[in-house]
């Protein structure tokens, strides 16, 4: 009967935490801390880092260490750039139909996804992101238009991506960004408005996630394609 050999062990270990969130993209992997969890030495660990960069799963950056890839980049950046334009028009439509308890119940949440800014854990800013978008945009009368909202947030369940691991920044941002949607709905703002500050809200983000990725990575060609988007 064979024997798992230590990197072998590492690697499994690292890949099963990659492959179910536990290690969401841009989570640092620290050799000392996770070979001292696993009991062994930092050598296997690194063998077992090695190959998980071979296969794409980790990238390796000057100064800050092995992390987490972006896993499907390209298909992330499609997926932000859909979203922000359905999750837009979806929350527009919507508006006037928001009641006064949702708005409430928005801003409740809001307020929580503030309250866990001091002791940040992305998975559950990012459910708590969901919960406060689905308040406004659930109520859109298009029922095309609210459906690929959906699969545009289900296909960023598929890409393992917590966008706030990767630019924590970003989350103090989003909140206050909230507040500024919630103000416009409040006010009766025009559609356009609305829907135009939820774009920017969403390829905000989307902006942040790429600046944050190697210089190869920001070609012009994908800079347009993300202002494309953008409102200003």
């Amino acid at each position: 009967m064979s024997t798992e050999s230590k990197s072998q062990r590492a690697y499994r270990v690292l890949r099963e935490r990659i492959d179910d969130g536990t290690y969401v993209p841009g989570f640092r992997l620290v050799l000392a801390s996770i070979a001292s969890e696993l009991d062994m030495s930092v050598v296997p660990v690194r063998e077992a880092i090695r190959r998980l960069e071979a296969e794409g799963l980790v990238t390796f950056e000057r100064n800050v260490g092995a992390q987490v890839a972006l896993i499907q980049e390209t298909e992330y950046l499609y997926t932000m750039q859909t979203l922000a334009l359905v999750e837009g028009s979806a929350t527009a439509l919507a508006a006037p139909a928001i009641s006064a308890e949702q708005i409430a119940r928005a801003r409740a949440i809001n307020e929580t996804m503030r309250q866990t800014l001091a002791d940040f854990e992305p998975h559950r800013f990012t459910e708590l992101n969901l919960e406060f978008h689905s308040v406004l945009f659930e109520s859109c009368p298009n029922p095309h238009i609210l459906d690929l909202v959906h699969r545009g947030w289900n296909r960023m369940r598929v890409l393992r991506d917590s966008s706030f691991s990767f630019v924590p920044g970003r989350a103090h941002e989003s909140v206050a960004e909230h507040e500024q949607i919630l103000a416009l709905i409040e006010a009766g703002a025009p559609a356009i408005e609305v829907e135009l500050c939820a774009r920017a809200h969403r390829t905000a983000t989307l902006d942040a996630v790429l600046a944050r990725q190697s210089p190869r990575h920001d070609s012009p060609d994908r800079h347009h394609q993300t202002r494309g988007t953008d409102a200003a």
